[in-house]
């Protein structure tokens, strides 16, 4: 009599296990997304070997030679600030971004780059045949690119290509298509994605081979599969933008080699993605004089200056209940500081729809950009234009003070730079510097007292 199958069921949001089906997870909470499947008798794991024969063994932290991790840099500039300085041989990076948002593009113009400067390339497609590959490189007039492509999707394939191979870089594209034979769940799903992402780190760390993988993402924004995938990798990166505009930004929301807090700007064009060099200009150069509700912030991104057009729209409200939104900005962040400005200020806002956002399609969440959205909101109230080469840098707080921010000299430079003429700063900022020539540099030390002298 044939043996029955032993079976329990699966979380395909969080990975939860339960030997009983659960209509809603109680790790997660999420509703309907147990699945069952077959319970492995006995799982092979591949033993931590290199493919060199080296094994891995404890060792004494002493013993231990620490050196500081090589580099390889691409072409790209914005790509290798995003990633701490370069490509880190031996390094997991997951890539995620929205279907056609330009990460397959993004990947071919790296492999390319990184096969041109000496290094064995193995672009391993599970969504691609290697035609489709060869069309999109022609289109993207990628020449050269005799790195290798390889249209597979079952994992034990691929290992054996990698050792038959050697390459210093592999691209797997995406991780939701790869699957472990010996594993009966479903490809995509929580264990598939899970076991597959452990045996590319093994390879990873022990070969020193740096892997670059593609990740989906759900409809909610977030990295598809369980949450542990993040965690797993080295580098996790954003890939974000809208498929109508031509921009797209690159955010790094983890790295063990570098600040989480940089971003790379690319313009998608017919030949490929092409780095912005100075994305201050993109964001400005559709800014129109004297419009009112318009604010010009300097925030920080990492360790780069940009400045940012910040946008609002302030009616009467038709109905009992005003509305705000926001697009770019945080929504509580925008509440915040119209309440501060109702109290401290004298703005009646409570009977306003108020619309805000960052023009450009970039995200801002650091504090240093509540002045410049009060700015805005106080502008279009009022129904008074800023300046044209006003700039404004400060925190809000709740009793209407402005407090002080980081990296002021950068700021200030970096305004300087593009031709503006003043710049509002909190007052507790100008002690300890010296403000360049060629711009005056204001300071305030509370919201009422900056709203008077930009609108007098």
């Amino acid at each position: 009599m044939a043996k029955k199958a032993k079976t329990q069921f699966e979380c395909q949001a969080c990975g939860y296990i339960s030997p009983k089906y659960l209509g809603r997870c109680p790790n997660c909470g999420t509703w309907n997304e147990m699945l069952e499947v077959k319970i492995q008798e006995e799982a092979t794991r591949n033993s931590r070997v290199s493919m060199t024969g080296r094994r891995s063994t404890a060792q004494k932290l002493g013993d231990v030679s620490a050196k500081k991790e090589p580099r390889v840099k691409t072409k790209l500039d914005e790509l290798n600030r995003v990633l701490g300085g370069g490509v880190v041989p031996g390094s997991l990076v997951l890539i995620g971004g929205d279907p056609g948002i330009g990460k397959s593009t993004l990947l071919l113009q790296v492999s390319q780059q990184l096969h041109q400067s000496g290094g064995k390339v193995l672009y391993v497609s599970g969504e691609e045949s290697a035609e489709q590959i060869k069309m999109r490189a022609e289109r993207l007039s990628i020449e050269g690119n005799d790195f290798f492509v390889y249209p597979e999707t079952d994992m034990s394939a691929i290992r054996q290509t990698i050792e038959e191979l050697a390459p210093d870089y592999v691209i797997i594209d995406s991780i939701q298509t790869m699957m472990q034979p010996e594993i009966s769940s479903a490809t995509g799903s929580v264990s598939q994605v899970r076991e597959t992402t452990a045996e590319l780190m093994q390879i990873a760390k022990t070969n020193e081979i740096a892997i670059f993988i593609v990740g989906h993402v759900t409809k909610e924004g977030a990295l598809a599969g369980p949450r542990m995938l993040e965690h797993m990798v080295d580098t996790v990166l954003y890939f974000e933008g809208d498929r109508h505009h031509t921009f797209r930004i690159l955010r790094a929301v983890k790295n063990r080699f570098g600040s989480t807090n940089e971003i790379g700007i690319f313009e998608m064009k017919e030949k490929g993605l092409v780095e912005v060099v100075n994305p201050s200009e993109v964001f400005l150069e559709e800014r129109i004089d004297g419009a009112t509700g318009s604010a010009i912030v300097v925030s920080m991104e990492g360790t780069r200056p940009i400045l940012v057009e910040i946008q609002s729209l302030v009616t009467p409200s038709m109905f009992g209940n005003a509305k705000r939104t926001s697009t770019g900005l945080d929504y509580n962040r925008v509440s915040l500081i119209m309440a501060v400005l109702e109290k401290r200020a004298g703005l009646l806002l409570q009977n306003q729809d108020a619309y805000l956002k960052a023009a450009g399609g970039v995200k801002l969440d650091e504090p240093s950009i509540d002045l410049a959205i009060a700015v805005a909101i106080a502008s279009s109230y009022k129904d008074q234009g800023t300046l044209p080469t006003e700039c404004f840098v400060g925190e809000i707080g709740l009793t209407g003070e402005i407090r002080r921010v980081s990296r002021i000299e950068q700021r200030v430079g970096e305004a300087k730079k593009l031709g503006f003429k003043k710049i509002y700063v909190p007052r507790n900022n100008l002690a300890g510097w010296e403000p360049p020539k060629g711009i005056e540099v204001v300071g305030v030390a509370t919201l009422g007292e900056a709203l008077r002298k930009i609108f007098p």
